[in-house]
């Protein structure tokens, strides 16, 4: 899909650039891209240094006179040394913005080649720019704009090279604005709106970034003498310094001085629009009865025509009454021709219009599911991926360019989001390893990281389902192969000249066995499965192995058994027979006496023995 890229406002160094915050609004950016130095212009708008992004180099137009506002003297640009794919990725709460940009050539590289690329925004095609830039383009340069909802914390604004062109990009300008602006209510959150031309008849460019005029939402409006068409050439135009009622309101806020002037005409009212086919386009009308000789309803009526079908009947009056705003919007739905044809038809009175506004509603491509983009930046940033493979902004989206250099993706089951399908960066150079976010990559069916410098050990969430090949040869990985790969369905698995040690899961072996491939060679660590070498019944990996804890667990536990037996024999059951405990005192008197009784007996006994060894007559020990 070809974007027109608007060069409504290329003029732009006639004019001064500013943004003022919407209220209740207060989150904004104005990025002097190129730039290493912050500014304040006339306005006080302060202007960062460029930063959020992702690679390039600067530089600084071939006639800095020519332009008069500091951020549009210089730019960044992105050579093909930096990748395909580069971005500006900038933190934001979520909401809706409106995103400016400013880019120009002026042949500052002196190659006199304007350059082909394109830019998206929340991975979504938003403009393409085609060599040769029309003169004007080329020298003066053009601001772009539009209005997107970010939702996941972050501004992703992407460049994508076409051939070896850079991309350039001199300022970028983010406001956040109403979230209901311009009828999201109806049209939901899942469109861009890509300005294709923002009109203001009767008046001159105006607005932030032109003149002091203010619009809340950093909109710029310009003259539409260059889009009237026929006799409406001659249009009369009309201006008042009067109040318009009904103006600065939410969700559009719509200024003031937008109603202050428009174009009359006695007879049919036509303008031609350039546009590109297939798309549709959100159309605002914008009308106040600033004329006082206009006194009551029906003196002045109009039909509303769209590629000549009629939309609406307008009766300002009747509707809002004098010097009030009235808008109306309208969507023509896939048009099929690059011109949109609006006409003003009159029914009483001359038509009149104060501001048209024409947008495309450029449906958001489908990104990468979130948590895989979450895996891939990990891998991004675990890998080492150098800056030349472009991996920026999201991997898959948009679908219009080629995903992450060594990336395929596909849509998911449902239709919802893009998943990563394979990896393939094999001698690419790279010094990392491999996070274990890779478990996130459930559709994950190819991945080869062979010939490269990785080390570290293999994570555990390279076990996927899905994984059927997996090339991980010469590296550096260490450790053993994870037992989570033989939940995997792989069919071809090289392992061969790392570092690896450990028995080797039967399980993977059978890949080979089941008429797949699997090569472990030049791992001398390995063991357990032929042509390997047994593995050591207690050693393994340099340390003790599953089966040695088992067997040194097991003597731990008989060796605890049998000492609490033998503590249970020779000391609980043996208290159990000796009563080691202390006598009543009288107890212990009788006792002493009758040991004292016992010795005395044994004593005489000994003494008439000894008198019957001698001979003498024996007395009886108890004479009674």
């Amino acid at each position: 899909m070809s974007f027109l890229v608007l060069f409504l406002l290329s003029l732009a160094p006639l004019f001064h650039s500013s943004s003022p915050l919407p209220y209740p609004y207060n989150t904004s950016f104005h990025i002097d891209c190129g730039s290493s130095t912050p500014s304040t212009d006339s306005y006080n708008i302060s202007w960062l240094p460029d930063k959020f992004f992702t690679g390039g180099s600067t530089s600084v137009v071939s006639e800095p006179l020519h332009f008069h506002l500091q951020h549009e003297k210089t730019l960044r640009y992105f050579p093909l040394s930096s990748g395909k794919k580069n971005c500006y990725n900038i933190p934001l709460p979520a909401g809706r913005y409106y995103i400016r940009t400013f880019t120009v050539y002026d042949n500052y590289d002196g190659k006199s080649h304007s350059p082909s690329f394109d830019a998206s925004v929340e991975g979504t095609l938003v403009f393409s720019w085609r060599s040769p830039w029309p003169e004007s383009l080329t020298r003066d340069g053009a601001y772009s704009d539009l209005f997107a909802f970010v939702k996941d914390g972050q501004l992703d604004l992407c460049f994508y090279s076409i051939a070896t062109n850079p991309p350039v990009i001199a300022s970028l300008e983010v406001v956040q604005i109403d979230p209901l602006s311009y009828n999201s209510a109806q049209t939901g959150d899942s469109y861009i709106l890509v300005n294709y031309g923002r009109l203001s008849p009767g008046s001159s460019q105006w607005g932030p970034g032109f003149t002091s005029d203010p619009d809340a939402f950093g909109r710029s409006w310009q003259s539409d003498s260059d889009y009237r068409a026929g006799k409406s050439e001659s249009a009369k135009v009309i201006t008042t310094k009067e109040k318009i009622t009904g103006t600065e309101k939410a969700p559009n806020y719509f200024p003031m001085k937008l109603y202050q002037s428009a174009v009359t005409i006695e007879g049919r009212l036509e303008y031609e629009l350039p546009v590109d086919a297939k798309l549709d386009y959100l159309l605002w009308f914008h009308f106040a009865e600033i004329d006082s000789t206009v006194k009551k309803a029906g003196e002045r009526v109009f039909d509303v025509l769209v590629n000549d079908k009629n939309v609406s009947r307008v009766d300002i009056l009747k509707e809002v009454g004098s010097f009030a705003a009235y808008s109306l919007n309208y969507t023509e739905k896939n048009l099929s021709s690059s011109v949109l044809n609006v006409k003003l038809s009159p029914v009483a009175g001359a038509p009149l219009i104060c501001g048209l506004e024409n947008y495309a509603m450029v449906p958001a491509d489908l990104a990468t599911v979130p948590e895989q983009v979450v895996a891939m930046k990990a891998l991004k940033d675990s890998l080492c991926v150098p800056d030349r493979m472009g991996w920026n902004g999201d991997p898959c989206a948009p679908t219009d360019w080629d995903a992450w250099e060594g990336v395929t993706c596909h849509t998911n089951k449902n239709g919802t989001g893009l998943v990563i399908t394979q990896i393939e960066l094999g001698s690419q150079g790279l010094k990392g390893y491999i996070s274990e976010q890779i478990s996130l990559l459930s559709n994950l069916i190819n991945l080869n990281l062979s010939t490269n410098s990785l080390d570290g050990t293999l994570p555990i969430g390279l076990g996927l389902k899905s994984l059927a090949r997996l090339d991980l040869s010469d590296n550096q990985f260490s450790g053993s192969i994870p037992e989570s790969l033989t939940s995997s369905n792989l069919q071809l698995v090289r392992l061969n000249n790392n570092l690896l040690e450990g028995r080797v899961p039967e399980e993977l072996y059978s890949v080979g066995v089941h008429g797949g491939t699997i090569d472990l060679s030049g791992n001398k660590g390995l063991c357990g499965v032929p042509p390997l070498p047994d593995c050591p019944l207690f050693w393994e990996n340099g340390r003790l192995s599953k089966g040695g804890k088992i067997a040194i667990g097991l003597s731990c536990f008989l060796f605890v058994a049998v000492l609490l037996l033998v503590i249970y024999l020779f000391c609980i059951r043996r208290g159990r027979n000796d009563y080691d405990f202390g006598l009543p005192s009288d107890l212990i008197s009788v006792a002493a006496k009758r040991n004292r009784y016992q010795r005395q007996k044994s004593l005489m006994l000994l003494e008439m023995e000894s008198q019957h060894a001698k001979g003498l007559p024996s007395v009886p020990l108890n004479p009674h």
